[in-house]
């Protein structure tokens, strides 16, 4: 290999990474052994890998890494460029003497894939069993990666030992590998490491390598269409490629067979090429070997978005998809089966699922849906949805499979995982009533589990409030028709709208007060938590709330009805809002100080003496058996970053709203809550006043009067719906 030209053309598939946006994360690289003869084994998807691959593997390894390819790549410029990167026909006569030399010596890692070629559909599992499709028909995977292996390790252990025990034969194989220092060869150890590639998202369209392609040449075969599209829109649009390495196979350890031992001892003259008393054995060995890193390549298949909706959808027994079920599905599959099985997940599965249940702002669910039409998967409206089960079932012309149906392909990738297949089977099959029970039980324990863990961390002895002050209020009504989820305000707990929930629950509506993260426990808890934290709990128990109502209204006292308002600014399902005293301004004095103490903080925290800072500013509620009495600095600091954004959004709030506002509040402005009135999107809003004296208008003397007005707004709501 010329090494002067591997390196140059490493330059340029350096440049061509930075050209493309493709974001490669590598897992357990460390695993990869650091003085052993490597042999990668990777599944293959892409034509550009065989260009790739080798760059990326060097830049972990720091080896030259060359690669077996398909012989017929090794046509005009294309050829030599793959001579230059040290690529190998699968055709050139020399190729294994070639491997085991430069595998013997470390001069060079190899890729080989186990497929034999790329698999576009990625349908590597028939019956149980690993069986290979392709455009020409099916074949199981290859053994030549471990078969290469095993000679490698073969004639390295050999020529160890006829080194002691025969020089003559010893020295006849150095020479016949063109060997001259026996030295690395005795040094090192013969390893096969399973590679997994795993590209998300896999979507194929019309892009600028297509279009360039179609400009000089219009008469493009379809197969090179197809590769141009699809895997040009993923290298220049952006896709996710997770490399895992698995555990390496030591192969060493598979040539302890008595006749192998008899043949590495024998000093009998064996050629590179001569047929080996233990062939048998050596098969058996290379068939165990290859079941071993085709397991462990699937075994790493990184599991997203798109598996888990596209499994669900092919395991759903019913010609009819609800969009909500599907999304509820999908979300207990990422919790649940995430959580049974050791598989390996994208990155966006470790974060929060909320958004698959809420607004989907991260657009999981819609660009799937949107894939799905376009492929004629699934037909029909927004609320009523039918797939086409054929379209998952069928097969398709292996080189357009990737452009006509990714949808298949994504699904088949994931089909070797038998225990993610069987909880995704499970959840499928559940009746759309049992899944929303299901989920709603699943988010109340969570809710419950985390208020307890809480408690237990920041609990402090003469100044937390009894467990039943911070515990997550559950009403269950009459009828499922509408649902009201309320939340509490800023420094305080559910207890603090309980007097609200009692009311509506005896007006017959579900009613779910839920305990905004932070609070009902320390000041401690709270100086941790972002505003961000706090809407998922109000986004959350809309997600609850909707498993049990058919409609779902939001409301909430104070900081409490700013996050029922940036909630309804986002759902679209929900039906109406209620907002009691929201926050814009604040009369609070100490909250004028906040900007001076955080930068006091900070200037303490740079010079070293944390000793200096100001955590708390000392609180004297309205109601001290439900508030706390110490308020963190970096709570208030929260509570005007969550206005802030309240304030963006309130254009975007399209429900039925009422605001209800005390004239003589003295923390809430209400000339900030008449402005936040006035900017509501909303064509159907009230803004009510009340002549009391008090911020906490939900408690004591004509508290009742608030829960009127709330209870007469949602039953307008109610009767809207029935009509």
């Amino acid at each position: 290999m010329n090494r002067f030209a591997y390196r140059t053309t490493g330059l340029a598939l350096k440049a061509f990474s930075w050209f493309s946006k493709a974001r490669v994360t590598t897992h357990n690289s460390e695993t990869i052994p650091r003085d052993g003869s490597l042999l990668f084994v990777i599944n293959h998807f892409t034509r550009i890998e065989t260009l790739l691959l080798p760059y990326w593997l060097n830049q972990l390894t720091g080896l030259p890494v060359w690669s077996l390819a398909d012989y017929e790549l090794f046509q005009g410029a294309l050829g030599s460029y793959l001579d230059t990167v040290g690529a190998v026909s699968t055709r050139d006569p020399d190729r294994d003497r070639l491997i085991v030399r430069s595998l013997l010596t470390g001069e060079a890692a190899w890729v080989i894939y186990p497929e034999g070629r790329m698999v576009k559909n990625k349908k590597i599992v028939e019956k149980g069993r690993y069986m290979i499709s392709y455009a020409g028909g099916k074949h199981p995977p290859h053994t030549g990666a471990a078969t290469l292996a095993l000679r490698t390790e073969f004639y390295r252990q050999r020529i160890h030992r006829l080194l002691q025990e025969s020089p003559p034969e010893a020295r006849r194989l150095l020479s016949e590998f063109k060997i001259d220092n026996e030295a690395p060869l005795l040094s090192r150890h013969t390893y096969i490491v399973p590679v997994n590639l795993t590209y998300y998202p896999i979507r194929a369209q019309q892009n600028a390598l297509s279009d360039l392609a179609r400009k000089f040449n219009e008469n493009l075969s379809e197969r090179l269409v197809e590769e141009l599209m699809a895997e040009g829109t993923m290298f220049l649009s952006g896709v996710d490629i997770d490399m895992r390495f698995g555990h390496p196979i030591p192969i060493g350890e598979c040539l302890t067979c008595p006749k192998i031992e008899r043949d590495i001892s024998s000093r009998q003259v064996i050629n590179f090429d001569d047929t080996l008393a233990s062939r048998k054995q050596m098969r058996r060995e290379a068939l165990s070997i290859m079941q071993r890193y085709m397991d462990e390549i699937y075994r790493m298949t990184t599991i997203n978005h798109d598996h888990l909706f596209a499994s669900m959808l092919r395991q759903i027994p019913y010609r009819s998809v609800q969009p909500d079920d599907l999304r509820r599905k999908v979300y207990l599959a990422a919790n649940q089966c995430v959580a049974q099985n050791p598989t390996h997940y994208h990155r966006s599965l470790s974060e929060s699922q909320l958004p698959l249940l809420t607004d989907d702002r991260f657009g999981k669910f819609r660009e799937f849906i949107s894939l799905a039409r376009q492929t004629e998967v699934l037909e029909g409206s927004d609320d009523a949805l039918f797939k086409n089960p054929s379209r998952l079932t069928h097969p398709f012309e292996f080189h357009r499979v990737r452009i006509e149906n990714p949808l298949r392909v994504i699904s088949n990738e994931v089909e070797p995982l038998k225990e993610l297949q069987r909880c995704v089977r499970r959840i499928a099959w559940q009746p759309a009533a049992w899944t929303r029970y299901r989920l709603a039980r699943h988010l109340r324990r969570k809710a419950l589990a985390e208020f307890e863990k809480d408690y237990e961390a920041f609990f402090i002895e003469n100044e937390s409030k009894p467990r039943g002050i911070g515990r997550p209020i559950f009403l269950k009504g009459r009828s499922r028709q509408l649902g009201v989820v309320v939340a509490h305000g800023y420094m305080a707990a559910p207890e603090e709208v309980r007097g609200l929930a009692d009311y509506l629950n005896r007006q017959g509506y579900w009613v779910y007060a839920p305990r905004v993260k932070g609070h009902g426990t320390a000041p401690e808890d709270l100086a941790r938590q972002t505003y961000r934290d706090w809407i998922d709990s109000v986004e959350e128990a809309y997600a609850l709330m909707a498993c049990h109502c058919r409609h779902v209204v939001v409301g909430g006292f104070s900081n409490g009805a700013g996050l029922a308002l940036e909630t309804a600014a986002r759902i679209e399902a929900i039906k109406g809002v209620f907002a009691v005293s929201p926050p814009m301004r604040l009369q609070d004095f100490s909250a004028r100080f906040v900007p001076a103490v955080d930068m006091w903080n900070r200037l303490m925290q740079r010079i070293g003496t944390n000793g200096a800072r100001k955590e708390f500013i000392e609180n004297h509620p309205e109601n001290p058996h439900i508030n706390y009495h110490r308020n963190p600095i970096a709570g208030i600091r929260e509570l005007e970053r969550l206005m802030d954004r309240v304030g963006d959004c309130l254009k975007d709030v399209q429900v039925p709203a009422v605001v209800v506002q005390s004239v003589a509040d003295p923390v809430v402005d209400p000339r900030g809550s008449r402005h936040i009135f006035d900017r509501l999107g909303s064509r159907e809003k009230k803004y009510i006043l009340f002549n009391l004296d008090r911020h906490g208008i939900l408690l004591g003397p004509g508290s009742e009067q608030v829960y009127r007005v709330i209870g007469n707004f949602l039953a307008d709501i109610r009767a809207n719906l029935e009509g």
